[in-house]
């Protein structure tokens, strides 16, 4: 609707600025929902900006737009002081969306994306061990955005990045022949830089009942091959096994060490030293990432001619845009902010300046429970596994309470809050309006009460009808909001408004009256819009809704 408001004055815009014959490209301005009901239902800026160009009052410039206004959903239009421009939608055309809203969410979806193709590269956790609460909210994150991306008109493609190379694979493989050595009753030195956690033991076990002692019996290079194997297999299929009970899908699953095998890491260096952007030094291998804005130049190749997890960041980065991505957007641990610059340099290097790349910080989460924080540390096997807290508090308020605060602010988990089933629980709370409503209508069918869907809707003239109808129809503009500055807590802040709405106006509003079928009918259609957009909108966050609960 605001879309549609919009074009309109573009259209006006750019006649009169055709009529006055000035040079004046069209504003950059704003149409908002006001505050206060009695300003309207949309207030536009755009007179203000340009009085400049047109050298006039910008009250006059706002009456001359609103005289040339000509759409059938305006049903008024307003010159105010100092040059804004109040409208008034028409109650039919809101009632028209609200009718097509119950049966279909095409009124919550949006074509701003255009289609462009768009890839979320989130959690990526090492193969090194369980994934964690931390991890949980990376997930729940990324999974959201490429969600409310896919609402907002893009294509998206969801990728997880397996670190499977480098020294961390070396120690996670001597840690499990460590662990496997014991249980033969034989020594062999645990890494100082080893996993400890228990599950390094359990895979450890898997080995054993597989091979039995032929490990013991083999060579220490090919024992650790066949340790590392069973490792990533194990730990591997634990991630995904995680992600897929978290509800998070991938695309695809990249594998860090094929680009070492098909050589696309030495390409990707050969190719940036014919651009001038690598060179040699002390017997390294150097990305002059100076030259774009990095604080020093970096090493991707060692004097032993190992290559550094940077070189084969930036090959994958090639590979992402060689494979059609436009926009590439990476969700990171806040703790890999000094990362980002160095990055975002290689793919200048690389000359995909025509492509997006983001990076998004997601910070700190603490699980509190007892009113204490629980701590923990992932080499030394002291944390919270996801899974553990998806089988204590559940898959729903999980991915809520990860969601409902902004990505860049740390964020302290209440598992006792989490865990309660009363409407002081943020995500019971607005799940429960979807639940009242799928009530509502159960009443209405004991009571005998028949009705159409989206019959009579001129009757629902309470404010709070008035006030829920324009709250429903806010929704795709807040996915479209949520998706531009990819902040998913956005849809949380707006289904909690809806919820807290419709539970205000269901205590305060007698909905089912059996002697007055028509205001009934009307009552239920518009509870039936309600729980629409909170199904919609659950749904952007990966969350369920129940009809009962």
């Amino acid at each position: 609707m605001k879309e549609a408001l919009k074009k309109e004055l573009d259209k006006i815009l750019d006649d009169m600025i055709k009529e006055a014959e000035i040079e004046c490209a069209l504003p950059e301005y704003t149409v908002e929902i006001p505050n206060n009901r009695d300003h309207g239902d949309f207030a536009a800026n755009c007179a203000l900006k340009l009085a400049k160009a047109f050298r006039k009052n910008p009250l006059e410039i706002a009456g001359d737009i609103c005289t040339r206004i000509n759409h059938p959903m305006v049903e008024s239009a307003e010159a105010v002081r100092p040059g804004f421009i109040n409208f008034r939608i028409s109650n039919s055309f809101f009632e028209d969306m609200i009718r097509d809203s119950i049966d279909s969410d095409k009124h919550f979806r949006s074509d701003m994306g255009g289609d462009k193709r768009v890839m979320v590269e989130f959690v990526s956790a090492n193969p090194t061990g369980p994934l964690h609460i931390g991890h949980g909210r990376n997930a729940a994150y990324g999974d959201s955005v490429a969600r409310i991306l896919e609402a907002a008109g893009y294509s998206v493609q969801r990728e997880y990045y397996v670190n499977d190379a480098g020294k961390q694979m070396l120690n996670l493989s001597k840690s499990i022949l460590a662990r496997y050595h014991e249980l033969i009753g034989e020594k062999y030195p645990f890494p100082e830089d080893g996993y400890k956690g228990d599950y390094i033991m359990d895979v450890a076990k898997v080995v054993y009942a597989n091979e039995g002692k032929k490990v013991y019996l083999m060579g220490e290079n090919e024992a650790l091959k066949v340790c590392l194997s069973y490792g990533l297999d194990e730990i591997g299929g634990s991630i995904k096994d995680d992600l897929a009970q978290f509800r998070v899908e991938f695309d695809e699953w990249f594998s860090e060490k094929s680009l070492y095998d098909k050589g696309d890491v030495q390409e990707c260096l050969d190719e940036l030293r014919v651009k001038g952007h690598v060179y040699d030094k002390d017997g390294a291998v150097w990305f002059a990432s100076t030259k774009f804005g990095d604080d020093k130049d970096r090493v991707v190749q060692r004097q032993n001619g190992e290559y550094t997890y940077f070189a084969s960041d930036i090959a994958y980065h090639r590979n992402k845009y060689k494979r059609g991505v436009q926009t590439s957007i990476d969700v990171w641990g806040a703790d890999h902010h000094g990362y980002v610059k160095r990055l975002d340099s290689a793919v200048k290097a690389l000359g995909y300046d025509d492509r997006d790349f983001e990076v998004v910080l997601i910070q700190m989460v603490n699980l509190v429970k007892d009113g204490e924080r629980v701590s923990m540390s992932t080499r030394a096997g002291e944390f919270i596994t996801l899974k553990w807290l998806l089988d204590e508090v559940g898959i729903d308020a999980s991915r809520f309470f990860y969601l409902m605060r902004d990505f860049q602010a740390q964020f302290d988990f209440d598992l006792d809050l989490a865990k309660k089933r009363t409407s002081d629980n943020p995500v019971y709370y607005v799940q429960y309006a979807h639940a009242r409503v799928c009530s509502l209508l159960s009443k209405a069918e004991e009571q005998g009460v028949e009705f159409k869907s989206g019959e009579n809707l001129s009757l629902l003239t309470l404010d709070d009808e008035q006030a829920i109808t324009r709250k429903i129809l806010e929704l795709k503009g807040i996915v479209e909001s949520a998706a531009s500055h990819r902040e998913p807590h956005r849809i949380v802040y707006y289904l909690q408004d809806l919820a807290s709405m419709f539970h205000s106006y269901y205590y305060n509003t007698v909905i089912i009256m059996p002697d007055n079928p028509e205001l009934t009918g009307a009552r239920l259609s518009l509870a039936l819009a309600v729980a629409s957009a909170v199904r919609f909108g659950l749904g952007l966050l990966g969350v369920s809704a129940p009809e009962r609960m």
